[in-house]
């Protein structure tokens, strides 16, 4: 592989957080040249001081005099980032200054293809598909800067790097294997010869021996991994069929579930109305059986003697003098504070001809 996994970089900058935190070196105090170094497992440069200082040649924390990203990581808020470099030099991993391009033979650090000049040809030779390949035709490998021009059959240099990248629960190599091969070749390991590269479905036993740089789990050459996946007209057929189903089986579930609801309030409403007409029925009962016991008693037949002989009629009625006679019916109830009240007169009423 010739790109770093992103649980990789995602390990790089833990380690630049870790490195700012509080046992970096802060500006103008006290460091040692002999502790810069390139992590185990990333190969990321680290000092001992802070992400905006390096260690200089008197061991103490100077300000950065360049940078190599395009965005850098680090630095506090409101404060003056160096410039980066110029075409024709570049910054090395100390970011102490900027330095011209290395000619080939020359020693450059890992990884930094930057470092080192490119051919007269650099057009042809350099990589455009972004994984990395070279910088302008020119690589650095083994920590030696070298072009990118070996074709078809002739001797190349490998450099193998294995990488560690960390996961929650484990951990695992990732190998990365760089050459000095034109774009479209590949140097073999163990014929160090370069050999063009294969086509997507071709036999392979490592990702560099592919053009889409990706050999698969069944040992053959798949789609880059950035490659979007496509399925079939039926696969959205299905999928909207589905969709729909699931709304219509909603609906369907949810209009169960209601009517099932209305019949049950239907049904109180119903229980309720026959409670309150039965109450009603025992009421009527109780006035009627009231009202027969009046005509059944002294009072009743008193009042049916003064209708007959024509005193009690409507229009000619006259009160009778005396003392009135109150009716052997009496009225008692409770009250809510348990006494009971007697007395209570029933009188005459023209229009429900009772007591």
């Amino acid at each position: 592989m010739f790109s770093i996994p992103l649980t990789l970089l995602l390990l790089s900058f833990g380690s630049l957080q870790q490195q700012h935190g509080v046992y970096a070196v802060q500006g103008n105090e006290s460091c040692s040249q002999a502790n810069q170094r390139l992590q185990l497992g990333t190969f990321q440069f680290t000092s001992d001081c802070d992400a905006m200082w390096y260690c200089n040649s008197t061991n103490i924390c100077d300000w950065k005099g360049c940078r190599r990203d395009l965005y850098p990581f680090g630095y506090w808020p409101n404060v003056s980032i160096p410039e980066r470099c110029p075409i024709g030099q570049f910054c090395p991993d100390e970011e102490d200054a900027c330095q011209e391009v290395l000619p080939v033979g020359s020693a450059c650090q890992k990884n930094r293809d930057d470092q080192c000049e490119g051919p007269v040809n650099w057009k042809e030779l350099a990589d455009h598909s972004g994984f990395g390949l070279n910088v302008n035709g020119s690589v650095c490998l083994n920590n030696v800067c070298m072009w990118a021009n070996a074709t078809a059959g002739s001797q190349c240099v490998i450099d193998n790097t294995v990488y560690i990248v960390y996961t929650a629960k484990t951990e695992y190599p990732v190998v990365t294997s760089r050459d000095n091969c034109q774009i479209g070749f590949y140097c073999d390991g163990s014929l160090k010869q370069c050999l063009a590269r294969k086509e997507l479905g071709a036999a392979c036993s490592a990702d560099k021996e592919c053009t889409t740089f990706n050999c698969n789990k069944k040992g053959v050459c798949g789609a880059t991994v950035d490659t979007p996946t496509h399925v079939g007209i039926y696969v959205y057929v299905i999928v909207g069929v589905c969709i729909i189903g699931g709304m219509i089986s909603t609906l369907i579930s949810l209009f169960f579930v209601h009517r099932r609801q209305r019949t049950a309030e239907q049904e109180k409403r119903l229980q309720y109305w026959r409670e309150q007409n039965a109450f009603r029925q025992n009421l009527l009962q109780m006035q009627e059986t009231a009202h027969h016991s009046l005509m059944s008693g002294p009072a009743g037949s008193q009042r049916n003697s003064l209708y007959s002989n024509g005193i009690g009629s409507d229009e000619s009625q006259v009160p009778l003098t005396g003392k009135s006679t109150a009716s052997g019916l009496r009225h008692q109830y409770a009250s809510d504070d348990g006494m009971s009240d007697e007395g209570v007169l029933l009188h005459e009423r023209k229009d429900m001809g009772r007591f």
